[in-house]
């Protein structure tokens, strides 16, 4: 039974890529879809940045986590203390991870608990070793093994469909804000852009502003700098860093800019977006500098005809017919 409802699932997830979905609309989509197998009281769907794991956009079910504790989640999953995270989980070769009420979890300790939830599933997106999104998904009654086991089947048509839906978005404008925060992510000094990005991200999810502050200070202070890339309003991206302050050592503070995300900047996550092999990126570095063939095939050491080869299968990947496409497509 639980096969058919996976390969069931599998072809529900096909059909909502071919829709040309965006992030957000996909996982509200599949969240009711998995929802009819693996029902959950709560449920948070992230896609998140191929390079770092770090969260780029939320999706909630039908209910939503209460507004106040989102802070407090968004500290437990940077702060390095905490079980089953998703940078844990994606170091892991199982995608898949249930954890029940426990002494040892702030989450439950402080979230859960509070809202008399008791068990929480957790599944990595993960497809081609790169890790696109995850679920976090918890409820009153503990999780079973063959739900466990549906995610883990389910999840990399998640992952597949996650991917695709990463590979374009609108983009807009606006200054970059510098924020500057103290150890909490409250802020203590801003720049008059810094409001614009506020109304923005709050436009997404009352509250977004202020937790993804909070997400970056506590993984600035954490490892000395922070860098994201994280979904905007308009299914573009956001270029978010953290840099942490020396001064009074008896104070922590740390400096976050927000600013749109350039064609460069997200040339990595284009890259892996369309399954390019670690050759075809080398070749798209060099033909969006300009090189020509027989420069490319000096540089990379191999000849004209494997660089044309390999720019035939770029091409088929990326749906482009010239190198002029090519470019267009990935820088703009």
């Amino acid at each position: 039974m639980w096969e058919g409802l996976a390969d069931g699932a599998r072809r529900d997830i096909a059909a909502l890529v071919k829709a040309g979905l965006g992030v957000a609309e996909l996982h509200s989509a599949a969240i009711a879809l998995v929802d009819r197998v693996v029902p959950a009281d709560l449920a948070c769907w992230a896609s998140l940045d191929p390079d770092t794991v770090a969260i780029s956009s939320m999706t909630s079910g039908a209910a939503r986590i209460p507004q106040q504790y989102e802070p407090l989640l968004a500290t437990y999953e940077y702060d390095g203390n905490e079980p089953n995270t998703f940078v844990e989980l994606a170091q892991r070769p199982e995608p898949v991870a249930m954890l029940e009420d426990t002494a040892h979890s702030s989450r439950f300790n402080e979230v859960w608990r509070p809202l008399g939830l008791q068990a929480e599933l957790r599944t990595m997106f993960r497809i081609d070793g790169t890790n696109w999104g995850a679920a976090g998904m918890v409820r009153s009654r503990p999780f079973s093994d063959r739900e466990a086991e549906f995610m883990a089947s389910v999840a990399p048509a998640l992952a597949a469909a996650t991917r695709v839906a990463a590979r374009c978005g609108a983009k807009g404008g606006g200054e970059a804000a510098i924020v500057v925060v103290d150890s909490c992510g409250t802020p203590r000094a801003v720049t008059a852009a810094a409001q614009q990005w506020q109304a923005e991200l709050d436009s997404i999810a009352p509250g977004r502003f202020l937790v993804m502050l909070r997400a970056v200070a506590v993984g600035a202070q954490a490892q000395g700098t922070f860098r994201a890339r994280m979904r905007d309003s308009c299914g573009g991206w956001i270029l978010l860093q953290g840099s942490k302050l020396i001064s009074d050592p008896d104070v922590s503070e740390t400096v976050v800019t927000f600013e749109r995300a350039s064609g460069t900047e997200l040339l990595d996550v284009l890259f892996a977006a369309y399954g390019l092999t670690t050759r075809e990126r080398d070749i798209c570095r060099e033909v969006i500098a300009g090189r020509s063939t027989s420069d490319i095939a000096a540089r990379l050491a191999i000849t004209a005809h494997t660089v044309q080869d390999h720019l035939k299968s770029v091409f088929g990947k990326v749906d482009v017919r010239s190198r002029g496409e090519l470019v267009a497509k990935l820088l703009n």
